[in-house]
């Protein structure tokens, strides 16, 4: 708390939660549900850890209605992680070519990532205009 208020962070990262929900954190952290353990101890083996992540797989499928012939994974990492990921992904096992448009540092990271795995094509970069517009499309230079 700074000065009494309450301070928002509106980075990338964790966000704002209510106190409801850090309450209930705090309770469980030492003792998740009569197991003796908090879930940071865990195996990601055991039964108790793979209630939690079936019962977040479940919810996250009713909340955005994700249909049963589609996975859910989680995966440790950030953001950042995604970058060669994506490629990965979605160039399979071909070497291909995949087009970026750069419109900050995070673009410049994924594209420095995707230099990797494969060809990179910059289709177009506001860097001179200190990333604060994005060429029309009609300038984009897409292969």
């Amino acid at each position: 708390m700074v000065e009494g208020k309450k301070v928002f962070n509106f980075s990338a990262g964790p966000c704002v939660l209510p106190k409801e929900v850090l309450r209930r954190a705090q309770a469980e952290l030492l003792d998740w549900h009569g197991t003796g353990l908090s879930v940071m101890e865990m195996s990601h083996r055991g039964k108790a850890f793979c209630e939690i992540a079936e019962t977040a797989k479940s919810n996250l499928r009713k909340l955005l209605a994700i249909p049963d012939d589609y996975t859910i994974f989680f995966f440790q990492g950030g953001a950042s992680q995604q970058f060669s990921a994506i490629c990965q992904n979605l160039l399979g096992d071909e070497a291909g070519s995949a087009n970026y448009l750069t419109t900050g540092t995070w673009s410049e990271a994924a594209i420095a990532e995707a230099k990797k795995y494969c060809e990179t094509n910059e289709i177009a970069n506001n860097k001179g205009l200190k990333y604060s517009n994005i060429a029309p499309h009609s300038e984009w230079n897409i292969k």
